[in-house]
């Protein structure tokens, strides 16, 4: 199927565009805060029109001057045009035409790319005249928005749908397609998450440095491999609180939870050259309160010395340090070789498929029953337990109520055993469970 169309949101710093993406794709997406240079990835967001669907993508503010990652951003702004159809060039109104916007201009115009003016920060029809001013810059009439606002939004889409190319219906509306999985990629920093996610997709998509804390946003990027389509989510890393310091730094952590919540499969990526940290135990906890089936990758494996021993040690050290997860799997992976890159994408589909494991309610009720006389031969603390029936109520995770005569005296090493008994039976691997245990008297069994 054809792609949707795909639009990119450029322009100097602090103009906006993270703000006009937000209110495009209507929700959250993009930091935003006074702070400029804050987007440093392309981020990508849907629109969905009567007339069709449109990508758009978020970039960086573009200058030239020597800051830290601005070669980083104008490569990611310049691999963003080079897959758009077309390019909203946003200007702050309330400053007229900087030198900066003019270098703008002349960056978009030495690439030949279809651009529609933006002016940002136009609050009412007090500011015309400065939306009049942006003319010299010598592209068409300026559409006057205030994109914190809403105000000039539809006019601005109604551009955009007459300047776009015909749109088929994507992929990802095809009821044939198969689902995107989605991944969250989740670590502290510098550990090599985005470099993991370039090694997948192939190409330098996220900005990649040696300087810890690159990534501030949760970026989606999708992937396909063959029939298997993933919508990886690379995040921020995440330091420990007392280091958290900044709002940027807050925002950024409330991102990366927010992706563990909303994904299906959360892959934790360790650096192999250092001991597992405390922190790395904090954010799997993360993702074991979100009940997220986790795959473990232990990067820069080619720096290890010592690897046969060093792969014991370190399957050891996350069996005992993460034991609250079941028989996490654990992959030893180099994003610089592209050493067993592709087994990531194994552990996710088993990890996948575990987790949207269904179970017929005869089965359930029949595995309940052997438990409920295994039970009655071995009362649990506090009294017997007696365990009536069950029923799965949901998947990813896999959901179950389980109904017995009195919850409340239900000991934590039954609910442990049950839980045990339950993922070895049906093979849920290292799926999270949800049990939930109600209260059912036995004559209203009768």
């Amino acid at each position: 199927m054809a792609r949707p169309p795909i639009v990119a949101i450029v322009g100097a710093p602090n103009v906006g565009k993270s703000t006009l993406f937000n209110r495009l794709v209507r929700r959250r997406s993009a930091l935003v805060t006074d702070q400029p240079g804050v987007t440093r990835d392309r981020i990508y967001g849907t629109v969905d029109r009567e007339t069709g669907s449109f990508r758009v993508i978020d970039t960086g503010g573009l200058r030239w001057d020597d800051v830290p990652f601005g070669r980083e951003i104008v490569l990611q702004a310049q691999a963003a045009l080079a897959e758009a159809d077309l390019v909203l060039l946003v200007v702050d109104a309330r400053a007229g035409v900087t030198a900066l916007d003019r270098d703008v201009v002349a960056f978009l115009r030495r690439r030949g790319a279809p651009v529609v003016l933006v002016a940002n920060k136009v609050d009412g029809p007090a500011q015309d005249h400065e939306v009049h001013e942006l003319a010299r810059l010598g592209l068409d009439e300026p559409i006057a928005i205030s994109a914190e606002h809403g105000r000039g939004i539809e006019e601005l889409l109604e551009v955009i749908d007459r300047r776009l190319p015909a749109r088929a219906e994507d992929a990802a509306a095809d009821p044939s397609a198969p689902e995107a999985i989605k991944v969250a990629l989740v670590g502290r920093p510098n550990v090599g998450k985005s470099s993991l996610l370039n090694r997948l997709v192939g190409e330098e998509r996220m900005t990649v440095s040696e300087i810890p804390g690159t990534t501030r946003d949760a970026v989606d990027t999708l992937l396909s491999v063959g029939a298997r389509r993933y919508l990886l989510v690379d995040t921020a890393g995440l330091r420990r609180k007392g280091r958290v310091q900044q709002a940027v730094e807050s925002l950024s952590v409330m991102r990366t939870r927010q992706a563990i919540e909303r994904s299906d499969v959360v892959v934790l990526v360790l650096d192999g050259s250092e001991p597992l940290a405390a922190q790395d135990a904090h954010i799997a906890g993360y993702a074991a309160d979100a009940a997220r089936p986790v795959v473990i990758a232990v990067n820069k494996w080619d720096l290890v010395p010592q690897r046969e021993e060093s792969a014991k040690s370190w399957t050891r050290d996350v069996r005992e340090r993460l034991k609250f997860m079941k028989d996490i799997p654990v992959v030893l992976v180099s994003a610089k070789s592209g050493l067993r890159i592709g087994k990531i994408l194994d552990r996710i589909d088993e990890q996948y498929a575990d987790a949207s494991r269904k179970v017929a309610t005869p089965e359930l009720n029949r595995w309940l029953q052997e438990e409920a006389a295994r039970e009655r031969g071995a009362p649990a603390k506090g009294g017997s337990i007696r365990l009536f029936y069950a029923t799965q109520t949901g998947v990813r995770p896999p959901r179950f109520v389980l109904f017995c005569n009195d919850a409340r005296r239900l000991h934590f090493s039954l609910r442990r055993h049950l839980e045990n008994s339950l993922r070895e039976r049906f093979g849920f691997g290292a799926a999270p469970l949800r049990l939930t245990f109600r209260s059912r008297r036995e004559r209203e069994m009768r």
